[in-house]
């Protein structure tokens, strides 16, 4: 698809944007505003987080309503199988309101794109669904977070957009593609060999790829009171097959292993995983890190996760453990 701009019918009309807040730490506070490291995240409401951003305020001033709602108020690196399952239940609650033309999440970092890859998987919602967050807590000298879920809220509103989505630094992600690959700068993201769905730009967005598509699984998928154990473990220089047998007495029902190169995994943890494997667990070899995706050699005996991270690869593993349940 040739760059576009999706602007030009943006401003037609008022647009109903509904926030949920889950914590994270676009909402995180420091004792000093120096310090960008240091923070409890979780500590702001999502409407006082609305308030302090001057561009929302003139969207409402052009009739745009914008409404909050706090679904959770967490440091993202505690995101729960439970409040991924309230989280997803009330973006479709919103979703199903005919008035609503767009959601935004404010988020975490640090699992960002697990829940970006679930809400897609499940939801594929023919609305925008934005996720975004911050690398600077909202008590910073120069936060990220205002201007980021400015962007959000516009990406949300725009004529034609659907799907899940993150916004972040000025970029959007496909929700089944983001990930987090910098642990400090405000530009923490990208989508491996993918690249952005666009730029916002200035309240306007120039698109370079085509908005997500998908069938929804649906919420039912998630509806079990226990979730599937699924774990990932780590190939690498003496890896052994000791963690994977502890796991199995443990009653694991799905394994990822972080491969090492184009999906190999050290022999000894190999044999482990296949014995997993013969015994009814779902094991697939995802990329241990960086960008690119694992090529098919004709021999492999452990299934690949293409071009996920080892992460989403699980979160997949998870969903399709559930469909099997639901």
């Amino acid at each position: 698809m040739t760059s576009t701009d999706s602007n030009s019918s943006f401003h037609a009309l008022p647009r109903r944007i509904v926030v949920l807040g889950t914590g994270g730490t676009i909402a995180g506070q420091a004792a000093s505003a120096d310090d960008n490291v240091g923070y409890t995240a979780g500590q702001v409401a999502v409407a006082q987080l609305l308030g302090a951003v001057p561009a929302l305020r003139r969207r409402s001033e052009e009739g745009w309503s914008i409404e909050s709602e706090q679904v959770a108020q967490i440091d993202s690196k505690d995101m729960s199988h439970a409040v991924w399952r309230r989280l997803a239940e009330r973006v479709q609650v919103h979703l199903d309101r005919p008035e609503v033309d767009g959601i935004v999440v404010t988020h975490g970092t640090d699992t960002l794109e697990e829940t970006a890859y679930l809400l897609q998987r499940v939801l594929a919602p023919a609305k925008p669904v934005v996720l975004t967050a911050a690398m600077r807590p909202a008590s910073a000298s120069q936060p990220d977070g205002p201007q980021n879920l400015a962007d959000a809220v516009t990406v949300a509103g725009l004529d034609g957009a659907r799907g899940v989505v993150a916004v972040l630094a000025g970029k959007v992600w496909l929700g089944g593609e983001v990930r987090k690959v910098h642990p400090y700068r405000p530009d923490a993201f990208d989508a491996g060999d993918a690249g952005p769905l666009g730029h916002v730009e200035e309240g306007r967005l120039r698109v370079l790829r085509d908005w997500p598509t998908g069938t929804p699984l649906g919420l039912q998928v998630l509806a079990a009171d226990i979730w599937p154990e699924v774990q990932i473990v780590v190939s690498h220089a003496g890896a052994d097959g000791r963690v994977v047998d502890l796991l199995m007495e443990a009653g694991v029902q799905g394994l990822v292993v972080a491969a090492t190169g184009n999906g190999t995994v050290h022999q000894e943890l190999q044999t482990a995983l296949l014995r997993a494997q013969s015994a009814g667990v779902a094991v697939v070899r995802a990329l241990r890190g960086g960008s690119g995706c694992i090529v098919p050699t004709g021999h492999d005996l452990v299934p690949d996760a293409g071009a996920l991270t080892a992460v989403q690869a699980r979160v997949e593993i998870l969903l399709r453990l559930l469909s099997r349940r639901a």
